[in-house]
């Protein structure tokens, strides 16, 4: 897994959102930002409720929440307060109907997130740390990479990775297949950000309905032969053939004119 640059994203699923994702094999479209801001010095006094900032984007952005992870004392590591925080958001935004994406970004500059909170770890009694591993596999559903890796990348390159703990800069996970692109870092430092909100307002216009069970089909569809994959498509667009959007959409195409969907 590659270490992102300041205002790079991370991944999380969120039921029927989508979300703008770096640093991770499977959830696309992802952003790199290269050339991380300079270090600077943090307080280890922060309240715990800044630890996971919650915006809801306005006007031409309006549906996408950014979540913003804001831990610079422990390098945005996942602790059990963080990991909560992130359950709790999930759980408000899978029911708002008015949230199209999601950017989880760092808003610490140099750093994305150390993973797990290694020091808290350590304090751990051995029969918490099943039930903790269990509960971000709930929230950040991309991890276990032993088996994600493989199917992203081929069993070969997966085992050279996770066999010598390599780090990958931008341009070798890119190359690899586990980022989508790879950008120069701008002067405020959030290059990623900025490329993950790009992506955002493109799928602002496309249909919810048809968006969520796509989604659905390419996550589902990956774990099962090709056969099968085609089957759960089938049954995933057979989900929209009642939906005001479809009919939205051919009105729109008839009239030639930008649809107008609602989610119904």
């Amino acid at each position: 897994m590659a270490a992102a640059a300041p205002g790079a994203l991370g991944a999380l699923r969120a039921g029927r959102v989508r979300l703008v994702a770096a640093c991770c094999a499977r959830l696309g479209p992802v952003a790199w930002a290269g050339d991380p801001a300079p270090r600077r010095g943090y307080s280890s006094e922060v309240k715990t409720e800044d630890e996971l900032r919650v915006r809801h984007l306005e006007e031409e952005n309006r549906g996408i929440v950014v979540l913003g992870i804001n831990r610079a004392y422990g390098k945005n590591s996942l602790s059990k307060n963080l990991l909560k925080m992130f359950s709790k958001a999930v759980d408000a935004l899978k029911s708002d109907k008015k949230v199209r994406t999601i950017i989880i970004r760092s808003e610490v500059p140099g750093i994305f997130c150390a993973g797990a909170d290694l020091k808290e770890r350590a304090k751990m009694h051995s029969s918490e740390v099943g039930p903790f591993v269990s509960k971000i596999r709930a929230v950040i559903n991309d991890i276990g990479g032993t088996q994600r890796l493989p199917r992203a990348i081929g069993m070969s390159l997966a085992k050279e990775l996770i066999f010598s703990a390599r780090v990958l800069d931008g341009q070798e996970a890119k190359a690899v297949g586990l980022i989508s692109h790879v950008l120069e870092q701008n002067q405020e430092g959030d290059a990623a950000y900025r490329k993950a909100l790009d992506l955002a307002r493109e799928f602002l216009p496309q249909g919810p309905v048809a968006m969520r069970v796509a989604k659905l089909a390419i996550n589902q569809g990956m774990e099962v032969d090709l056969v099968t994959g085609l089957a759960i498509e089938e049954a995933c667009y057979a989900q929209t053939i009642s939906t005001k959007d479809r009919l939205e959409g051919l009105l729109a195409f008839k009239e030639k004119r930008p649809p107008r969907y609602k989610g119904e």
